[in-house]
């Protein structure tokens, strides 16, 4: 089929989704042999219920042998034994499915473990496999190419039984294997099938953009990597699994794509045409590194903006973002982008505003909604990554100073994503009985979840606000977004609009005051302030909680109640022994929104000191301000709910009939 011949709907549930990404072996160890793994992920479904999440992408649970984390897969249709059985995970898909939540896998296909028994074969030259994987003769003695791999050293290992060298982009333990030959494509829309049949409700791809390989025959010398992604083939290979795999069914599928465009989103992820329903971009992770991950470069938030913007404007109409802010890869974004020191709480409530108030589907990672920071182990003895350990060890070969390198690894290593989840200011942070593979962060006893749920004010709670509040505006989902004050060295500010009216949002990344005078037409128009990260967030996820989303004739906003039903979670959740309310399964169709009747209320009167508090919220009180300008505070953020464009005000002595 034609990718002018496909259709699908402009509304969808993975539009709407929240996806929230656990690292198993980080996430709880149920088990106590200190890895993290399914019985963990099922003890805390009723966790991940209540902060509102849709979807749980499951990074590698097949069987591996580990060299970097699960991403050498040895067996795609096992369970790795360390994170449980399939047993396990069959009633991990059962449970999540009763609590509305759908699993999404991590699909890594572009290389295997070296341990898979596809390799043992290939290397030596059984038939089958004997060219499911990149094999080349080396040139004049040496490699076949002057390609390095992603984790360091040549991209290229010999194996005495081919008299050859096989390719792999990343670690050796990890070859790559060969999408030009049919038989591979078909092994993985076999093993794609197997899985949707256990009922997982999609895929995230790995590295999918590197599994069509050009000609090998260049001698640059530079990251193989950076000489593979995005050839034509890639593009040619996911129409193919589209069509044998995907087409026809309702999946979440986003695929990570280092090095794309907006221009290739357009082919991977084009609306209702590309094989792929999202991708992951990367630009807006390298605003801050220099030649490679290890070197900083000044954080420049007018140069971070213009790529998100970019971003979202290239694909309004065209492709369905990915939202992201950090991953299992990526340092702490609180740390990375914002402050982990003073301001860590604002900072962490304001890089959550602006995850999940643009336009897109959120990928909340573990740990970032209790505002969880990168480590700084003092010895690379704690460190697991091996990318971490390969650059440690080379830099140390190359003679650079112990403190430089580990000045770099405290800010960029991928195991500052990977330090178990704090649950508790209990022993390992509440993570696992046992002793944990990796070290956890030693602030555990202060930012931890049960800390999170008790405070009204913390970041846990404002993630909830958040995440209610767009389950229950359409327009903070499928509403064009604007960029506004694209020079403001300090200010990111947008508008989400869509026929109901606009959205505002500002946010202060900065740790100094400022003030932003608001741009015509937007200065002077009525507006009430919904949310703030300097207040207690209204109570969102309760249905009760009015929202303003119409406004009359004249100053008065009005409310309604967004989706009717009950929302998962109130403030009792979280006490030992209980569960949250139902949200239900997945029977309500393509899009999650329970409904959308509004009732309206007239505005009620303000706190008793004159100033809107969340309690005035809660009780459908609200300040209608007509701003000509925002004075900001360090990592201040605010959304307000605007009067739309041909808002009037009433005249004295005109009534309300």
């Amino acid at each position: 089929m034609t990718m002018e011949g496909r259709a699908r709907p402009e509304r969808a549930w993975w539009k709407e989704a929240i996806v929230y990404q656990i690292y198993p072996r980080s996430f709880f160890d149920a088990s106590g042999d200190g890895v993290g793994d399914l019985a963990g992920v099922l003890a805390k479904l009723d966790y991940l219920q209540a902060l509102g999440v849709d979807a749980v992408w499951l990074s590698p649970i097949y069987r591996s042998p580990g060299a970097d984390h699960g991403y050498d897969v040895s067996d795609y249709r096992e369970i790795d034994p360390q994170f449980g059985t399939m047993a396990d995970f069959e009633r991990l898909v059962r449970e999540a499915d009763a609590r509305g939540i759908r699993l999404v896998l991590d699909l890594v296909v572009n290389h295997t473990s070296d341990e898979h028994p596809w390799f043992y074969a290939s290397r030596q030259g059984i038939v089958p496999y004997r060219d499911f994987y990149i094999w080349r003769t080396g040139k004049n003695g040496g490699l076949p190419n002057r390609w390095r791999s992603v984790f360091g050293g040549p991209a290229w290992t010999y194996v005495p039984e081919r008299n050859a060298y096989y390719l792999h982009l990343f670690s050796p333990k990890q070859p790559d294997l060969n999408w030009d030959l049919p038989a591979v494509r078909q092994e993985v829309y076999r093993l794609m099938r197997f899985w949707l049949e256990k009922g997982v409700a999609g895929f995230r791809m790995d590295v999918i953009n590197a599994i069509g390989k050009p000609e090998l025959d260049d001698e640059t010398d530079a990251v193989g990597f950076e000489r593979v992604i995005n050839h034509p083939k890639a593009f040619r290979y996911l129409e193919e699994m589209y069509e044998a795999v995907l087409k026809g069914a309702d999946l979440l599928t986003v695929g990570e794509t280092p090095g794309v465009t907006p221009e290739h989103a357009w082919r991977y992820a084009a609306l209702g045409r590309g094989p792929l329903g999202m991708i992951f971009p990367f630009e807006h992770m390298t605003v801050d590194i220099g030649a490679t991950k290890w070197e900083p470069a000044p954080f420049d938030v007018v140069r971070w903006k213009r790529v998100l913007f970019r971003w979202q404007t290239k694909l309004e109409g065209r492709a369905w973002p990915a939202l992201y802010l950090g991953n299992h890869d990526q340092p702490r974004p609180v740390s990375r982008f914002g402050d982990d020191g003073e301001y860590r709480v604002a900072a962490a409530k304001l890089l959550a505003a602006l995850l999940l108030l643009q336009k897109g589907t959120p990928f909340v990672y573990q740990g970032e909604e209790i505002g969880m920071t990168n480590v700084r182990f003092p010895s690379i003895d704690d460190y697991r990554d091996i990318e971490t350990l390969n650059f440690y060890r080379e830099g140390r070969e190359r003679g650079v100073a112990e403190e430089t390198l580990m000045a770099a690894i405290h800010r960029m290593s991928r195991d500052n994503a990977r330090t178990p989840m704090q649950w508790s200011a209990g022993k390992n942070a509440g993570f696992t009985s046992g002793t944990p593979w990796i070290r956890v962060n030693p602030n555990y006893r202060e930012i931890n979840v049960e800390a999170a749920w008790a405070d009204p004010e913390s970041v846990l709670h404002f993630y909830r606000a958040l995440i209610a509040l767009r389950k229950r505006v359409p327009a903070l989902v499928y509403g064009r977004l604007v960029p506004l004050c694209p020079d403001d060295p300090a200010v990111i500010a947008f508008l989400r609009e869509d026929e109901a009216g606009p959205w505002l949002v500002a946010l202060n990344l900065s740790p100094v005051p400022t003030t932003w005078p608001l741009p015509r037409p937007i200065a002077g128009r009525p507006m009430v302030r919904v949310l703030d990260n300097r207040h207690r967030p209204p109570a969102y996820w309760d249905p009760a909680t009015p929202i303003p989303v119409a406004w009359g004739d004249g100053e008065a906003a009005a409310f309604a109640e967004v989706g009717g039903g009950k929302a998962a979670g109130g403030p009792e959740i979280g006490a030992p022994g209980e569960r949250p309310p139902e949200r239900g399964g997945h029977g309500a169709g393509p899009s999650t929104f329970a409904g959308e009747g509004r009732r309206e209320t007239p505005v009620g009167a303000a706190g008793p000191d004159g100033k809107q508090t969340a309690a005035d919220v809660r009780r459908g009180s609200w300040e209608v301000e007509r701003p000509e300008a925002f004075r900001l505070g360090p990592y201040e953020a605010r959304v307000y709910r605007m009067a739309p464009p041909g808002h009037r005000r009433r005249r004295p002595g005109e009534g309300d009939g």
